[in-house]
């Protein structure tokens, strides 16, 4: 993958390619950002430059014997460290036993992947994912052999929100002291949540959300509709998974809005009888239609605020949208928000842990239609 992949981000590039071509290369970064804000594609990217054989000043060649590998994910230099959890084959997991998987989701996905991607790929949506001790010995190991024909030995870690406490000690010498010429990158979302002892020997990397110019441009290039791919950058605040999406499926986000929009009309008039047919409807379908439900509605609330505080300047909302929170902002205050919002994530994160859709969502209609007149 070449930097001239990479969508936006080009102070992240910059500094990157100076690193580089100044010698000083920092022996463990630390990529941080929002979601699908291009930190995975910038880190292959960046592996890719320092050991292309032609780089040039802005980009690696693409085409000498590394810079194909890497364009595979197939570096024999080149190692991948990601959440796992047990399958139905697998008793003891480590990222090498998933590594067929995450390539070929690599490169359908260029790299702009989030953590529901993964899960689903490998087949453990309802299970909590980690960076076991097995996958830390495995980082042990494979730096202790010298590289097999490239300048750095270059070891992925992504997502080290999710490494296990209790194994964590055991990288930190190599990540402290690794062997000459290796090369971590760590990405993750929350610094909140990485354990203070790997954050401290890391040099930060920030990655703002990706500019919507960037965003227009890289979807209109792939020939989605103009207008579709508006309300979709408006809505995806910088995150080129959920632009993509929205882009290629504005059905999906319309549906969301039928579901929500008559939800919270549901909840305001707390007719039994209308919220278990509603509880029925939205409990009928998958898991990842009733996430995506609650997320377009935790936007939704939170941009009905915006509106009460007449701050439409920082809306990210379509004209049917624009239309509902109109009226619906009128419900929203300083005084319910709080309480919503907590109670629509807490409905994602038990659909997370399995929970039963018809006792999460009937509960969750009890609590909304109390919140909504609160004054």
């Amino acid at each position: 993958m070449k930097f001239g992949e990479v969508i936006g981000q080009d102070q992240v590039k910059k500094h990157l390619i100076n690193t580089v071509r100044n010698s000083r290369v920092s022996h463990a970064q630390l990529f941080l950002g929002p979601p699908a804000s291009g930190k995975l594609s910038m880190a292959i990217a960046y592996a890719q430059y320092i050991n292309c054989r032609n780089r040039t000043e802005t980009d690696s060649c693409g085409e000498c014997p590394s810079c194909v590998k890497f364009g595979k994910m197939a570096h024999p230099d080149l190692h991948f460290i990601y959440p796992t959890a047990k399958t139905r084959d697998i008793e003891k997991p480590t990222s090498k036993d998933f590594i067929r998987d995450w390539r070929e989701l690599l490169l359908n996905k260029n790299a702009y992947i989030q953590l529901p991607d993964w899960y689903e790929k490998i087949g453990i949506e309802k299970k909590q994912a980690i960076i076991n001790a097995r996958d830390c010995s495995d980082i042990i190991s494979t730096l202790n052999y010298k590289s097999y024909e490239a300048e750095y030995k270059v070891m992925i870690i992504w997502m080290v929100e999710k490494l296990f406490h209790a194994a964590a000690p055991k990288i930190l010498k190599v990540l402290e002291e690794p062997p000459e010429k290796t090369l971590f990158i760590l990405v993750a979302e929350s610094q909140e949540n990485i354990i203070n002892t790997i954050l401290s020997r890391t040099q930060l990397v920030k990655f703002n959300p990706i500019e919507s110019e960037a965003l227009q441009e890289n979807l209109e290039s792939l020939g989605y509709d103009p207008v579709n791919v508006r309300d979709a950058i408006r809505v995806a605040g910088g995150n080129y998974a959920l632009a993509l999406n929205l882009a290629s499926q504005p059905e999906a986000e319309g549906q969301n809005f039928t579901w929500f929009t008559n939800w919270m009309r549901v909840c305001y008039r707390g007719k039994f009888a209308e919220m278990l047919e509603f509880v029925n409807e939205i409990s009928g379908v998958n898991r990842d239609a009733q996430k995506g439900m609650l997320r377009f509605g935790l936007r939704i609330i939170r941009e009905s605020l915006l509106e009460g505080f007449e701050q439409s300047k920082l809306s990210r909302l379509n004209n049917r949208e624009s239309e509902f929170t109109a009226r619906f902002h009128k419900f929203i205050h300083t005084g319910n928000i709080a309480l919503i919002n907590e109670e629509l994530n807490q409905s994602i994160a038990h659909i997370d842990r399995n929970a039963n859709p018809n006792v999460l969502f009937f509960d969750a209609s009890i609590k909304l239609a109390q919140y909504l007149k609160k004054k």
